[in-house]
């Protein structure tokens, strides 16, 4: 009755079904995995943004490498910006998705070491972008700045390459060790990304707020490839007991022609 499954067609076909339900458990395995480090980062970066502000000093200094834990805290810092040595970085974007400049500016603490403030996005000024483009003054004399704590950027991080020979005073990542041999100064690791004191005139743009990582898609993902995987054993038998009554049927008339009397 059941002497088709012996079939090449049949066997390649067992021997498919065997592979895919693994397969797709483990790929709902690894969704889940994706779906804890997803959600683990969102709490994170949740945790550092609700966090009380700390002065700068309490967790960078120079050399330092900002850690994951660190990355987003609020911090704040005492000195004086420094527009004679900013540079911008190119090909960045703003919430529109149009290409500028992010404006990086030198911030000289009272303990004489610089911190690195980004303050925010400005419009290119052609498509060139070859001239350092006009860029508002930050505030004068001594201030205290609010930002967001950022790691360097590195083209491995952020696949961005460092480009050289770039127009004056333009950068492609924001990074303190380059920054320190530019400046020959003492410069904090990492940068922070501006949010107080908000510029004159809305410009520089602040940089918004980073957004959660769409974790509940992956868990989705995951029932999915398992709900996948157990349908692949029912679509199996569904097409065995459908081959078996085709055959069956196609059988029948052949046996009832053969069992049928011979008239006289």
């Amino acid at each position: 009755m059941y002497r088709f499954l012996l079939s090449r067609q049949w066997v390649i076909l067992t021997l498919v079904a065997l592979l895919l339900i693994p397969t797709m458990i483990r790929l709902g395995f690894w969704q889940m995995h994706r779906y804890d480090e997803r959600t683990a980062r969102n709490q994170l970066v949740s945790d550092a943004l609700t966090a009380q502000p700390v002065p700068v000093e309490k967790l960078t200094s120079p050399g330092h490498t900002v850690t994951t834990d660190q990355r987003y805290r609020s911090v704040t810092a005492e000195g004086r910006f420094d527009p004679d040595r900013e540079v911008v970085v190119r090909r960045r974007v703003n919430a529109d998705e149009e290409v500028g400049f992010h404006v990086l500016t030198p911030f000289v603490l009272t303990d004489g070491k610089v911190l690195l403030v980004n303050r925010g996005w400005i419009p290119a000024d052609g498509p060139s972008q070859t001239a350092f483009p006009a860029v508002p003054a930050p505030p004068a004399g001594t201030v205290t700045v609010t930002g967001r704590l950022m790691p360097d950027e590195t083209t491995a991080a952020s696949g961005i390459k460092d480009l050289k020979g770039l127009p004056d005073r333009q950068v492609m990542l924001i990074n303190s060790e380059q920054e320190a041999q530019r400046l020959d100064a003492r410069v904090l690791g990492g940068y922070i990304v501006q949010t107080a004191p908000e510029p004159k005139g809305e410009t520089p743009q602040l940089i918004g707020r980073p957004g959660n990582e769409d974790a509940a898609l992956n868990f989705a993902y995951a029932i999915q490839w398992w709900l996948f995987a157990a349908c692949v054993p029912v679509g199996w038998v569904i097409l065995v007991r459908r081959e078996r009554r085709d055959r069956a049927e196609t059988a029948a008339p052949k046996g009832r022609e053969e069992a049928a009397p011979t008239p006289v």
